[in-house]
This record gives structure tokens, sequence and C-alpha cells, in this order.
């Protein structure tokens, strides 16, 4: 790599979204039901995807027109480099994809019967790997970002960390603490310009009950009095809530009704969209940001999988840009 003081060699500062997060390799199996303890049954289909929540959100963002980076790890195996390959077509700059051979890319065991129901096992593997001496050497494109998003698939220690690296040297920061967890180190809220999750991972964070808009505004009070800048809170088809420390009356911004198809990975496509928006529309105002990450989402329910449901610009309305 370039030494940041030599004006020859174009760093990567153009980079306007980088994602500090994780990588996992979906191993999907379709079945008729559910096995049974100590049962074996056949499936009709299997195939593999790529998922993992700093990923899927980065791809997001990629697919949209962002300059994106992916800040993450994975094993020094054929999974991880296939995913390094799919950053790649995505246009997503590697430069901080590191591999390992302490322990195996990330994967998701997945299984899934007729009626959509499924088990899932994740083995975090390399992503539980990604320390701070990984950010030290990606500082440069973190504090050169506009935006920077994090979540909760790599270590808590490292995601704070990549935060307050990125507050501190005024990039916005997205943080979407997913998967939840109940007593989550304080300083994640004050370090969120803005705090986004979902019903469930409020329900977690707050103790409240989340079944409505209502219900959500609730919660993103609480979530704000804990120091957060902007609570975005999804609500699925329901579209979302959000509220402010300059505005802290929740607002509900409903969305369209579609028909879903898959909803596997539509808040990582709305998170991705998002920062996006962020990144390049900051004379957008906010609520306007939602209604467009809402639709984004939106599209990406329609069709099966996760990453291959994500919307590219040029299949998007051009009123979105």
């Amino acid at each position: 790599m370039a030494a940041s003081g030599d004006p020859t060699r174009p760093w990567p500062e153009e980079v306007a979204v980088v994602v500090v997060g994780s990588c996992m390799t979906d191993l999907v199996s379709l079945t008729s039901r559910l096995p049974k303890t100590g049962e074996t049954i056949h499936g009709r289909k299997f195939f593999i995807g790529f998922g993992g929540k700093g990923a899927n959100q980065c791809v997001q963002a990629a697919r949209l027109g962002a300059k994106t980076s992916l800040v993450c790890k994975v094993g020094k195996d054929s999974f991880g480099n296939d995913y390094i390959e799919n950053l790649k077509q995505n246009g997503i700059s590697t430069e901080f994809t590191y591999q390992t051979n302490d322990a195996a890319t990330g994967a998701a065991s997945i299984i899934v019967n007729n009626e959509g129901q499924n088990i899932i096992v994740i083995v975090a593997g390399a992503n539980l790997l990604l320390n701070t001496d990984d950010l030290k050497e990606a500082a440069n494109v973190i504090s050169r970002a506009k935006v920077m998003i994090c979540q909760l698939e790599i270590t808590p220690a490292t995601s704070l960390e990549a935060l307050t690296m990125a507050h501190s040297n005024g990039v916005k920061t997205l943080f979407n603490p997913a998967p939840a967890i109940a007593d989550l180190d304080p300083q994640f809220y004050s370090l969120s310009d803005v705090f986004c999750c979902n019903e469930s991972e409020a329900e977690i964070l707050t103790g409240l009950m989340v079944g409505s808009p209502e219900d959500a505004g609730k919660a993103a009070l609480i979530l704000l009095q804990r120091g957060c800048h902007v609570v975005v809170i999804t609500l699925g088809a329901a579209g979302c809530v959000t509220l402010s420390q300059k505005e802290p009356v929740p607002k509900h911004i409903p969305t369209e009704t579609v028909k879903a198809v898959d909803t596997t990975g539509a808040g990582d496509s709305f998170v991705g969209a998002l920062a996006f928006y962020l990144a390049y529309y900051p004379s957008l105002s906010f609520e306007e940001m939602l209604k467009r990450s809402n639709f984004i989402a939106s599209v990406s329910v329609q069709t099966a999988g996760t990453q291959s449901s994500y919307p590219y610009k040029k299949d998007l309305p051009p009123t979105l840009f």
C-alpha cells in the first residue's frame, strides 16, 4: 500500500461508504418439512449464497452506485476465495478484505420448509477474528469516508472501535445493532449518528414489545434517550418509524404493499440504501431518504435470495436518483 503522503498513488479516498462487518456463506437446503432430531430427510434443492449483514449492506450500496469498501475477514479456504470474487464482481474494494488460516469463512447452514419456516445455524468463524490491528490498517479509508456502517456479527469491541474511529474523524456513522444484545455497551448509542434496528432488535434492546408503529415510536424514544442522534426502527411491510434529537416526535413512514417472495436480507437492503443516500444525497430530507430506502427494500423482497435479490440502479425508477 502507498504511504498516505504519496501524491502519485491514488489512495481509495474516493470511497464514500465503508462497511466494517461480516461475510457469511449461506448453505441453503429447501425441504418439504424440517427434520426431527436424528432424522434424515430428502431436500428438493440446495444452493450456496453470499450473506452476512456487513457484506449484504455493502453490496446494496454498491449496486446503487456507491463507491464502497468492505473491511472484513474470511478464511483462507474456497468459501473465502469465492467471497472475495463476489465482492469484486459487485465493484466493492477488497483492499481490506483479510484472509486468515486461523478460522473458516463464516457460514450459515439454513434449512427452509415449504411454508418458508427455517432453522439456521451460524458459525461466525473468521468474522470474529477481525480486530483492532486490521482497523488500523484501514484507518485511512475509514477516516475519509462519508458514511461508515457497522453491525454485531463481528465482535462488539471491533465494531465499537470502528465507530470511534469514524466518529472522531467526522464520518457519519450508521449502526445496525444486529444480532441484538440486551446489554449493549452504552457507547454504541452516543457514537451512532443513525441507529437503525428492526422490531425484534428494538424489543431486545428496550424490553418493550414492538408490534405497531406506535410501539416502535415508544421504543425509539428510549433509544434516543440513550444518546443516539437519530433512531430508525424498521417494521417490514409497515415501513419504518424515525425520530431524532432535533425532532423527538416519532414519525411513521409507510411503504408500498408488495407481494413478498423472500424477505431474507430486506433489512440489509434498507441499511445499504440509506447509507447510499446519506453519502451521495446529503441535501435530501431524512424522511425522503427513508421513503426511497423503503422502496428499494420492497423491491428486494419480490425476488428469492439475499444479495441476488438486491436491485441495481439501472433497474430502479430514475426518480430515486
